[in-house]
Protein backbone atom coordinates (compact mmCIF):
# COMPACT_ATOMS: atom_id res chain seq x y z
CA UNK A 1 0.00 0.00 0.00
CA UNK A 2 1.75 3.63 -1.04
CA UNK A 3 2.73 5.59 2.23
CA UNK A 4 -0.24 8.05 3.16
CA UNK A 5 0.86 11.90 3.64
CA UNK A 6 -0.10 13.99 5.89
CA UNK A 7 -1.74 17.31 6.12
CA UNK A 8 1.48 19.42 6.65
CA UNK A 9 3.12 17.10 3.45
CA UNK A 10 0.30 17.73 1.31
CA UNK A 11 0.55 21.72 1.89
CA UNK A 12 4.11 21.49 1.35
CA UNK A 13 3.97 19.28 -2.07
CA UNK A 14 0.89 21.52 -3.34
CA UNK A 15 3.37 25.15 -2.54
CA UNK A 16 6.70 23.39 -4.18
CA UNK A 17 4.03 22.71 -7.12
CA UNK A 18 2.65 26.76 -7.16
CA UNK A 19 5.84 28.05 -7.34
CA UNK A 20 7.22 25.82 -9.72
CA UNK A 21 9.89 24.15 -7.19
CA UNK A 22 8.68 21.05 -8.56
CA UNK A 23 7.78 19.61 -11.91
CA UNK A 24 4.47 17.47 -12.02
CA UNK A 25 6.66 14.95 -14.37
CA UNK A 26 9.02 14.37 -11.99
CA UNK A 27 6.74 13.11 -9.48
CA UNK A 28 5.07 10.45 -12.49
CA UNK A 29 5.28 7.14 -11.74
CA UNK A 30 8.42 5.65 -14.31
CA UNK A 31 7.05 2.15 -13.86
CA UNK A 32 4.03 3.38 -15.47
CA UNK A 33 3.33 0.69 -18.53
CA UNK A 34 2.55 2.41 -22.12
CA UNK A 35 -0.96 0.86 -23.18
CA UNK A 36 -1.09 0.11 -27.13
CA UNK A 37 -4.50 0.14 -28.84
CA UNK A 38 -5.64 -3.70 -29.87
CA UNK A 39 -8.38 -4.32 -32.92
CA UNK A 40 -10.33 -7.62 -31.76
CA UNK A 41 -11.90 -7.06 -35.31
CA UNK A 42 -8.35 -7.59 -37.20
CA UNK A 43 -6.05 -9.15 -34.91
CA UNK A 44 -2.32 -8.97 -35.90
CA UNK A 45 -1.64 -12.41 -36.95
CA UNK A 46 0.98 -11.33 -39.34
CA UNK A 47 3.94 -9.50 -38.31
CA UNK A 48 5.98 -7.77 -40.25
CA UNK A 49 8.45 -9.85 -40.19
CA UNK A 50 6.10 -12.66 -41.74
CA UNK A 51 4.74 -10.36 -44.49
CA UNK A 52 8.29 -9.33 -45.95
CA UNK A 53 9.29 -12.72 -46.21
CA UNK A 54 6.65 -13.32 -48.75
CA UNK A 55 7.53 -10.54 -50.53
CA UNK A 56 10.57 -12.64 -50.67
CA UNK A 57 8.90 -15.55 -51.98
CA UNK A 58 7.16 -13.86 -54.34
CA UNK A 59 9.52 -11.98 -55.49
CA UNK A 60 10.88 -15.46 -56.75
CA UNK A 61 7.83 -16.09 -58.09
CA UNK A 62 7.52 -13.19 -60.15
CA UNK A 63 10.84 -14.02 -62.11
CA UNK A 64 9.48 -17.46 -62.87
CA UNK A 65 6.43 -15.58 -64.16
CA UNK A 66 8.71 -13.24 -66.61
CA UNK A 67 10.45 -16.75 -67.55
CA UNK A 68 8.10 -19.13 -68.11
CA UNK A 69 5.10 -16.82 -69.70
CA UNK A 70 6.01 -15.79 -72.70
CA UNK A 71 6.50 -19.20 -74.07
CA UNK A 72 2.93 -19.47 -74.43
CA UNK A 73 1.96 -15.61 -75.03
CA UNK A 74 5.21 -14.91 -77.14
CA UNK A 75 5.22 -11.53 -75.64
CA UNK A 76 7.77 -10.02 -73.34
CA UNK A 77 6.31 -10.24 -69.58
CA UNK A 78 7.17 -8.38 -66.49
CA UNK A 79 6.10 -8.81 -63.36
CA UNK A 80 6.96 -7.28 -60.11
CA UNK A 81 5.81 -7.35 -56.46
CA UNK A 82 3.85 -4.01 -55.75
CA UNK A 83 3.12 -4.27 -52.02
CA UNK A 84 2.13 -7.04 -49.21
CA UNK A 85 -0.54 -6.39 -46.01
CA UNK A 86 -2.28 -8.20 -43.70
CA UNK A 87 -6.85 -7.50 -44.34
CA UNK A 88 -9.61 -9.33 -43.69
CA UNK A 89 -11.08 -11.53 -45.98
CA UNK A 90 -14.05 -9.64 -46.44
CA UNK A 91 -12.08 -5.89 -47.26
CA UNK A 92 -10.34 -8.14 -50.21
CA UNK A 93 -13.95 -9.61 -51.57
CA UNK A 94 -15.87 -6.34 -51.06
CA UNK A 95 -12.96 -4.61 -53.39
CA UNK A 96 -13.50 -7.61 -56.52
CA UNK A 97 -15.54 -6.31 -59.24
CA UNK A 98 -17.60 -8.87 -61.50
CA UNK A 99 -16.31 -10.18 -64.00
CA UNK A 100 -13.45 -11.17 -62.11
CA UNK A 101 -10.87 -14.42 -62.45
CA UNK A 102 -10.24 -16.19 -59.26
CA UNK A 103 -8.25 -18.77 -59.38
CA UNK A 104 -8.78 -21.87 -56.29
CA UNK A 105 -6.12 -23.20 -55.51
CA UNK A 106 -5.46 -26.46 -53.51
CA UNK A 107 -2.68 -25.60 -51.27
CA UNK A 108 -1.67 -29.00 -50.41
CA UNK A 109 -0.17 -30.41 -48.14
CA UNK A 110 -0.96 -27.10 -46.28
CA UNK A 111 -4.83 -26.91 -45.13
CA UNK A 112 -7.23 -24.88 -46.88
CA UNK A 113 -7.03 -22.99 -50.30
CA UNK A 114 -5.39 -19.90 -51.70
CA UNK A 115 -7.03 -17.27 -54.12
CA UNK A 116 -5.00 -15.81 -56.98
CA UNK A 117 -7.08 -13.13 -58.66
CA UNK A 118 -6.08 -12.16 -62.31
CA UNK A 119 -7.20 -8.47 -63.75
CA UNK A 120 -10.21 -8.98 -66.19
CA UNK A 121 -8.15 -6.98 -68.86
CA UNK A 122 -4.90 -9.16 -68.06
CA UNK A 123 -7.25 -12.09 -69.10
CA UNK A 124 -8.14 -10.96 -72.08
CA UNK A 125 -4.90 -9.57 -73.23
CA UNK A 126 -4.05 -13.57 -72.13
CA UNK A 127 -6.91 -15.07 -74.73
CA UNK A 128 -6.17 -12.97 -77.55
CA UNK A 129 -2.57 -14.07 -77.73
CA UNK A 130 -3.09 -17.43 -77.33
CA UNK A 131 -5.40 -17.59 -80.33
CA UNK A 132 -2.84 -15.03 -82.11
CA UNK A 133 -4.05 -11.90 -81.74
CA UNK A 134 -2.01 -9.14 -80.78
CA UNK A 135 -2.88 -9.20 -77.27
CA UNK A 136 -5.06 -6.25 -76.58
CA UNK A 137 -7.89 -6.05 -73.79
CA UNK A 138 -11.50 -5.61 -75.15
CA UNK A 139 -12.73 -1.67 -74.68
CA UNK A 140 -15.94 -2.65 -73.24
CA UNK A 141 -16.14 -5.52 -70.02
CA UNK A 142 -18.28 -8.48 -70.69
CA UNK A 143 -18.11 -11.96 -69.23
CA UNK A 144 -15.86 -14.79 -70.21
CA UNK A 145 -16.71 -17.50 -72.22
CA UNK A 146 -16.57 -20.96 -71.39
CA UNK A 147 -13.90 -21.48 -74.13
CA UNK A 148 -11.68 -18.00 -72.80
CA UNK A 149 -12.16 -19.82 -69.70
CA UNK A 150 -10.56 -22.71 -71.01
CA UNK A 151 -7.80 -20.97 -72.36
CA UNK A 152 -7.12 -19.20 -69.26
CA UNK A 153 -7.26 -22.14 -67.37
CA UNK A 154 -4.28 -23.25 -69.45
CA UNK A 155 -2.40 -20.50 -68.27
CA UNK A 156 -3.59 -21.06 -64.29
CA UNK A 157 -2.13 -24.09 -64.10
CA UNK A 158 1.13 -22.91 -65.41
CA UNK A 159 1.12 -20.25 -62.71
CA UNK A 160 0.09 -22.84 -60.15
CA UNK A 161 2.85 -25.15 -60.90
CA UNK A 162 5.69 -22.41 -60.78
CA UNK A 163 4.36 -21.81 -56.79
CA UNK A 164 6.41 -25.19 -55.97
CA UNK A 165 10.00 -23.67 -56.14
CA UNK A 166 9.29 -20.69 -54.18
CA UNK A 167 8.01 -22.27 -51.69
CA UNK A 168 10.54 -25.08 -51.06
CA UNK A 169 12.58 -23.46 -48.29
CA UNK A 170 9.01 -23.10 -46.44
CA UNK A 171 7.02 -26.41 -47.25
CA UNK A 172 7.17 -28.81 -50.17
CA UNK A 173 4.04 -27.87 -52.28
CA UNK A 174 1.72 -29.82 -54.62
CA UNK A 175 -0.85 -26.66 -55.69
CA UNK A 176 -3.17 -27.82 -57.85
CA UNK A 177 -5.96 -25.37 -59.33
CA UNK A 178 -9.45 -26.47 -57.93
CA UNK A 179 -11.50 -24.43 -59.77
CA UNK A 180 -12.26 -20.65 -61.65
CA UNK A 181 -14.67 -18.48 -60.74
CA UNK A 182 -15.94 -15.15 -62.08
CA UNK A 183 -18.32 -14.07 -59.30
CA UNK A 184 -16.88 -13.24 -56.35
CA UNK A 185 -19.83 -14.22 -53.80
CA UNK A 186 -19.26 -17.78 -55.15
CA UNK A 187 -15.51 -17.88 -53.81
CA UNK A 188 -16.11 -17.70 -50.11
CA UNK A 189 -13.44 -20.07 -48.99
CA UNK A 190 -12.89 -18.65 -45.71
CA UNK A 191 -15.24 -16.79 -43.04
CA UNK A 192 -15.28 -13.03 -43.60
CA UNK A 193 -13.55 -12.01 -40.94
CA UNK A 194 -10.72 -14.08 -41.01
CA UNK A 195 -7.00 -12.33 -41.24
CA UNK A 196 -5.42 -12.57 -45.00
CA UNK A 197 -1.90 -11.60 -46.52
CA UNK A 198 -2.87 -10.28 -49.56
CA UNK A 199 0.42 -9.77 -52.13
CA UNK A 200 -0.12 -7.73 -55.25
CA UNK A 201 1.87 -8.19 -58.38
CA UNK A 202 2.25 -6.13 -61.01
CA UNK A 203 2.23 -7.70 -64.82
CA UNK A 204 3.30 -6.36 -68.16
CA UNK A 205 2.20 -8.80 -70.95
CA UNK A 206 3.76 -6.49 -73.78
CA UNK A 207 1.82 -2.75 -73.05
CA UNK A 208 -1.06 -4.56 -71.41
CA UNK A 209 -0.62 -3.91 -67.36
CA UNK A 210 -2.53 -5.20 -64.67
CA UNK A 211 -2.77 -6.66 -61.42
CA UNK A 212 -2.25 -10.01 -59.58
CA UNK A 213 -3.61 -10.68 -56.34
CA UNK A 214 -2.79 -13.67 -54.44
CA UNK A 215 -5.21 -13.91 -51.06
CA UNK A 216 -3.51 -16.68 -48.70
CA UNK A 217 -5.62 -17.02 -45.58
CA UNK A 218 -3.94 -17.11 -42.08
CA UNK A 219 -5.33 -20.72 -41.26
CA UNK A 220 -4.29 -22.05 -44.40
CA UNK A 221 -0.62 -21.06 -43.34
CA UNK A 222 -0.87 -21.25 -39.76
CA UNK A 223 1.51 -24.69 -39.62
CA UNK A 224 4.50 -23.02 -42.00
CA UNK A 225 3.99 -19.50 -39.73
CA UNK A 226 7.51 -20.30 -37.47
CA UNK A 227 9.15 -20.92 -40.82
CA UNK A 228 8.29 -17.51 -42.76
CA UNK A 229 10.98 -15.59 -41.55
CA UNK A 230 13.97 -14.41 -43.13
CA UNK A 231 16.42 -15.37 -40.69
CA UNK A 232 15.39 -19.05 -41.29
CA UNK A 233 14.45 -18.27 -45.01
CA UNK A 234 17.53 -17.29 -45.86
CA UNK A 235 19.65 -19.98 -44.20
CA UNK A 236 17.72 -22.54 -45.38
CA UNK A 237 18.18 -21.03 -48.82
CA UNK A 238 22.20 -20.34 -48.69
CA UNK A 239 22.51 -23.78 -47.63
CA UNK A 240 20.27 -25.52 -50.55
CA UNK A 241 21.78 -23.14 -53.23
CA UNK A 242 25.11 -23.92 -52.34
CA UNK A 243 24.69 -27.76 -52.73
CA UNK A 244 22.05 -27.27 -55.75
CA UNK A 245 24.92 -25.23 -57.52
CA UNK A 246 28.11 -27.67 -56.55
CA UNK A 247 25.62 -30.14 -58.27
CA UNK A 248 24.68 -28.44 -60.78
CA UNK A 249 28.10 -27.19 -61.75
CA UNK A 250 29.77 -30.65 -61.71
CA UNK A 251 26.85 -32.09 -63.73
CA UNK A 252 27.80 -29.77 -66.33
CA UNK A 253 31.14 -30.04 -66.16
CA UNK A 254 30.99 -34.07 -66.00
CA UNK A 255 29.26 -33.60 -69.48
CA UNK A 256 31.30 -31.28 -71.19
CA UNK A 257 33.56 -32.27 -74.59
CA UNK A 258 37.10 -31.80 -74.35
CA UNK A 259 39.65 -31.57 -77.08
CA UNK A 260 42.74 -34.14 -76.52
CA UNK A 261 45.14 -34.44 -78.69
CA UNK A 262 48.58 -36.44 -78.40
CA UNK A 263 51.45 -35.10 -80.61
CA UNK A 264 54.04 -37.53 -81.67
CA UNK A 265 56.57 -34.78 -82.60
CA UNK A 266 57.42 -31.48 -84.49
CA UNK A 267 59.42 -30.98 -88.07
CA UNK A 268 60.09 -27.92 -89.89
CA UNK A 269 60.61 -28.44 -93.73
CA UNK A 270 60.81 -25.64 -96.67
CA UNK A 271 57.57 -24.83 -98.50
CA UNK A 272 59.49 -25.66 -101.66
CA UNK A 273 59.52 -29.43 -99.73
CA UNK A 274 55.83 -29.19 -98.47
CA UNK A 275 54.73 -28.36 -102.19
CA UNK A 276 57.01 -31.56 -103.83
CA UNK A 277 55.61 -34.11 -101.08
CA UNK A 278 54.20 -36.93 -102.31
CA UNK A 279 52.64 -40.25 -100.97
CA UNK A 280 55.08 -42.51 -99.20
CA UNK A 281 57.49 -39.74 -98.32
CA UNK A 282 59.13 -39.78 -94.87
CA UNK A 283 59.22 -36.82 -92.46
CA UNK A 284 61.56 -37.03 -89.85
CA UNK A 285 60.29 -35.59 -86.50
CA UNK A 286 62.18 -34.68 -83.09
CA UNK A 287 61.84 -37.43 -81.08
CA UNK A 288 62.46 -40.91 -81.18
CA UNK A 289 60.08 -44.08 -80.81
CA UNK A 290 60.83 -44.83 -77.17
CA UNK A 291 60.52 -40.95 -75.84
CA UNK A 292 57.14 -40.26 -74.23
CA UNK A 293 54.89 -37.87 -76.04
CA UNK A 294 52.78 -35.04 -74.70
CA UNK A 295 48.99 -35.10 -74.38
CA UNK A 296 46.97 -31.90 -74.27
CA UNK A 297 43.92 -31.36 -72.99
CA UNK A 298 42.62 -28.05 -75.01
CA UNK A 299 46.13 -26.52 -75.65
CA UNK A 300 47.17 -27.48 -71.93
CA UNK A 301 49.98 -29.90 -71.83
CA UNK A 302 48.66 -32.17 -69.06
CA UNK A 303 49.82 -35.79 -69.99
CA UNK A 304 53.03 -37.80 -71.18
CA UNK A 305 51.80 -40.63 -72.86
CA UNK A 306 53.72 -44.33 -74.98
CA UNK A 307 52.28 -44.77 -78.05
CA UNK A 308 50.23 -48.38 -79.00
CA UNK A 309 46.88 -49.76 -80.13
CA UNK A 310 43.45 -50.75 -78.63
CA UNK A 311 42.00 -53.70 -80.85
CA UNK A 312 42.12 -51.37 -84.37
CA UNK A 313 42.19 -48.06 -83.31
CA UNK A 314 44.79 -45.91 -82.13
CA UNK A 315 45.93 -45.49 -78.68
CA UNK A 316 48.20 -44.04 -75.85
CA UNK A 317 48.89 -44.98 -72.43
CA UNK A 318 49.09 -42.53 -69.88
CA UNK A 319 52.83 -43.03 -68.17
CA UNK A 320 52.63 -39.08 -66.43
CA UNK A 321 50.41 -36.13 -65.02
CA UNK A 322 52.07 -32.98 -65.33
CA UNK A 323 50.47 -30.76 -62.65
CA UNK A 324 50.14 -27.01 -62.37
CA UNK A 325 53.13 -27.00 -60.07
CA UNK A 326 55.06 -28.25 -63.02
Amino acid sequence: MSEVLSQNEIDSLLKALSSGELDVDEIKDKDEKVVKNYDFARPAKFSKEHLRTLEIIFEHYGRLLSTNLPVYLRKNVQVEVMSSEAVTYSEFSNALSNPVLLGIVNFAPLNGNIIIEIAENVGYSVVDRMLGGLGMPLEKVRDFSEIELLIIERIYNVCVNLLVEPWSNVTELAPRLERIETNSQYAQIISPTEMIALITLSIKIGEVEGLINICLPYITLEDVMDKLNTKYWYSSLQEKDEQEYSDTIEALISRAQMPIKAVLGTSAISVNDFLGLQRGDIIRMNAKVDEPMDVYVGNIKKFTALPGASGDSYAVRITSVIREEQ
